[in-house]
C-alpha cells in the first residue's frame, strides 16, 4: 500500500502531527512519501520526514499563495500520475483546506476527525466520533483509492524509524485556478504564555463547575503555572464566552495527551473526553461523585474546586 502524508511546518520544524502521521503510515503502508507545500530550501524538512520513514518528499511551491489551496492542485496532478492508495492529512487549518479542495479535484469523499487507523487485510479501518462525540464508530474503506483521510493530532505516538533524509522531488506547477489568486499579505504570530496546549506535559482545564469567568484565572491558570503546564477549557465555558476557543479541549477543539491532565469542574461529556482521555494520568476534581469524568480518571477527588484547588496551590507553593 502506497501512503502519502501531507507534511506541515511550524516555524522551521516539521509539526509533531506530521511526524505522528508518518509513524502511522509506516505501520499501514509498504511505501511512505511526504508532500510539502512551501517555499525555500526543503533540505531540513527532508531530513526530518526521512527520520520518520518517508523515502521521498514532493515539494510544491505555493509562492505567496495559501499552502492548502495550491497544494490541492499539485497533489491532484501528482496523484493522477502515481496513484497513491492513501493520502493522510492532519486535522489542521491547512490540512482541512487542502483535503477539501483535493476531494473536489479527485471526486473522492473524505473522512475527517479521525482518531484511529488500522489495516485489515487490503482495507483500512478508520475510527471517529459521531453525534457530537457521543458515539465512537469504526468505518471500513472498500472503495478504490486514493483514500483521503484527516486525523486529529495526538491520535498516535510519533516514533523515529532511523531512516535517512528523504529524496526531494519538486512538483511541476499546477493550475489552481482562481484559488491561487488569494495571497498571503501578512502573518501574525499569536502571543504564547507558557507551553502550547497540545504539546504540554501538564494540562489543567476548567469547566462550568468553576462557577464564573472570573474564577478561571485563579483556579485554572494559576494552578497550571505552578505545575509549569498549559491551561485549557471545556466546550461549555468556551461557548459561554468565559475563555477563547483556542483553549478548548475536545472533539471540536484540541486533542491533548499530556503526562498529567487535571480536570476542574468538568462533568466529562463524551465531546470533552475524546480530546483528553489518552492522557497518561488524569486527575478529576468535581463535587458530583457521579460525573462521567471519573470513569476515565486515574485519581478522582469528590469536592468543591473552590476549596480543593486553593489547598493544592498552597501545597505546591510550599514545595517550591
Amino acid at each position: 500500500m502506497k501512503v502519502w502524508v501531507f507534511a506541515e511546518v511550524a516555524g522551521d520544524k516539521v509539526t509533531t502531527a506530521t511526524l505522528e502521521l508518518l509513524t502511522k503510515a509506516r505501520e499501514i503502508g509498504s511505501s511512505v512519501e511526504a508532500i510539502y507545500s512551501g517555499s525555500g530550501d526543503a533540505t531540513a524538512i527532508a531530513a526530518s520526514v526521512g527520520a520518520y520513514g518517508a523515502t521521498k518528499l514532493h515539494v510544491i511551491d505555493p509562492g505567496d499563495g495559501l499552502p492548502g489551496q495550491v497544494a490541492a492542485a499539485g497533489i491532484a496532478q501528482l496523484a493522477s500520475e502515481q496513484s497513491p492508495d492513501v493520502i493522510l492529512f492532519a486535522q489542521t487549518y491547512d490540512g482541512r483546506d487542502a483535503i477539501a479542495r483535493l476531494s473536489v479535484k479527485l471526486d473522492k469523499p473524505v473522512l475527517t476527525n479521525g482518531m484511529s487507523l488500522s489495516a485489515d487485510g487490503g482495507a483500512l479501518v478508520f475510527g471517529t466520533a459521531i453525534f457530537g462525540g457521543v458515539t465512537l464508530v469504526d468505518v471500513k474503506l472498500t472503495a478504490e483509492g486514493p483514500a483521503l483521510i484527516a486525523i486529529r493530532p495526538k491520535s498516535f505516538a510519533a516514533e523515529e524509524s532511523g531512516g535517512g533524509a528523504a529524496e526531494v522531488a519538486n512538483v511541476a506547477a499546477a493550475d489552481a485556478g482562481r484559488a491561487a489568486e488569494a495571497k498571503v499579505l501578512a502573518r501574525h504570530v499569536e502571543e504564547q504564555q507558557g507551553p502550547k496546549l497540545e504539546e504540554a506535559t501538564v494540562v489543567v482545564s476548567g469547566g462550568r463547575g468553576i462557577g464564573a469567568a472570573e474564577n478561571y484565572a485563579p483556579l485554572v491558570e494559576e494552578l497550571a503555572k505552578l505545575l509549569k503546564g498549559a491551561w485549557g477549557a471545556s466546550r461549555a465555558i468556551v461557548d459561554a464566552g468565559w475563555v477563547p476557543y483556542a483553549l478548548q479541549v475536545g472533539q471540536t477543539g484540541k486533542t491533548v495527551k499530556p503526562k498529567l491532565y487535571i480536570a476542574l469542574g468538568i462533568s466529562g461529556a463524551t465531546q470533552h473526553l475524546v480530546g483528553m482521555k489518552n492522557s497518561d494520568n488524569i486527575l478529576a476534581i468535581n463535587k458530583d461523585g457521579e460525573a462521567p469524568i471519573f470513569s476515565v480518571a486515574d485519581l478522582g477527588i469528590v469536592g468543591d474546586v473552590h476549596k480543593v484547588v486553593p489547598a493544592l496551590k498552597e501545597l505546591l507553593k510550599a514545595k517550591q
